[in-house]
C-alpha cells in the first residue's frame, strides 16, 4: 500500500509556496518523491523553500507569479513542463465585520482565493487533459462549508473554491484528471499568527474544535499528499475536511 503514495518521477506545481501551508505542501510532496515548481509573488521566500526541497534530494524550480494575473499565469503554464500534480494553496484572509466590509477587501479576497485558483487550474489542466492524467488539489477551508463572524468575504471565496472543485472534477474526470479540495480548520501559520497572539481568540478557537487543538501544517500536508497520489485514484470531487471535528457539530 505504501507504494501507492510514491510520487517519484512526478512534477508538482504548488502556488503560495513561499511559506505556510504552501511551503509545507511543497516539502511534503518532495519527500514523497516529486520534483516541485514553487510559485508565489515572493522570490526570496521561494528560494529558501527551494533550498529545503533540494536538500531532500528533489529538484525545485522557482517561478514567481501573481496568480490573479491571467498574463502571469499564462506565462507560468507556457514555461513549465507537463505538470502531474497541482496544489492551489495561494490565499488570503482579511477578517472584517460584514457591515463594515469594504468592496476593495471583498474583491481582493475573491481575486486571490477564487480567481487565482480558477486561472491556475484552467491553465495547468489543459496540459493534464492532453496527456490524460493529473491531480488537482485545492486548499480550501472549513469556512468553505460553514459560515463565521467577520468572515463574509473569506467564506464566499472558499465556498466558491468548493463549488469550482466539484465542477472541475465532473468535467475533467472523463479526461483522466482528478480534482479535490482539502478544507483545514485553523492552522498555525504566518498568516494566522497575529490572530493567535490574542489569548482570548486562541482559547475560543480551541474550544470550538472537538479534538481540542489548533491544527499544524503537517496535518494538512498529509491530506494533500494523499489526494495527489495514486492512493486516491478513485477519489475526485470531494472535500477532505482536516478540521478536528469543527464542522461535525
Amino acid at each position: 500500500m505504501l507504494e501507492s503514495f510514491d510520487l517519484s518521477d512526478r512534477l508538482a506545481l504548488v502556488t503560495g509556496a513561499g511559506r505556510g501551508i504552501g511551503a509545507g505542501c511543497a516539502l511534503g510532496l518532495a519527500r514523497a518523491g516529486a520534483d516541485v515548481v514553487l510559485v508565489s509573488r515572493t522570490p526570496d521566500e521561494l528560494e529558501q523553500v527551494a533550498e529545503r526541497v533540494e536538500a531532500i534530494g528533489r529538484r525545485a524550480v522557482v517561478s514567481p507569479c501573481d496568480v490573479t494575473s491571467s498574463d502571469d499565469v499564462r506565462a507560468l503554464a507556457d514555461g513549465t513542463r507537463e505538470v502531474d500534480i497541482l496544489v492551489n494553496s495561494a490565499g488570503a484572509n482579511v477578517p472584517e465585520p460584514f457591515l463594515d466590509l469594504s468592496e476593495r477587501t471583498f474583491d481582493a479576497m475573491l481575486a486571490v482565493n477564487l480567481k487565482g485558483t480558477f486561472l491556475v487550474s484552467q491553465a495547468i489542466a489543459r496540459s493534464m487533459t492532453a496527456k490524460g492524467e493529473g491531480s488537482i488539489v485545492n486548499v480550501s477551508s472549513q469556512m468553505g462549508h460553514v459560515g463565521g463572524p467577520n468572515r463574509a468575504a473569506y467564506c464566499a471565496s472558499k465556498h466558491g473554491v468548493e463549488g469550482l472543485t466539484k465542477a472541475i472534477a465532473i468535467e475533467l474526470a472523463p479526461r483522466g484528471v482528478r480534482a479535490n479540495s482539502v478544507a483545514p480548520t485553523y492552522i498555525e501559520t504566518p498568516l494566522t499568527e497575529p490572530f493567535f497572539a490574542d489569548p482570548e481568540f486562541r482559547a475560543d478557537t480551541v474550544r470550538r474544535i472537538p479534538l481540542g487543538r489548533i491544527g499544524e501544517i503537517d496535518d494538512v500536508v498529509g491530506a494533500v499528499v494523499y489526494l495527489a497520489s495514486p492512493a486516491a485514484s478513485l477519489v475526485t470531487g470531494t472535500s477532505l475536511l482536516v478540521d478536528g471535528g469543527y464542522t461535525a457539530q
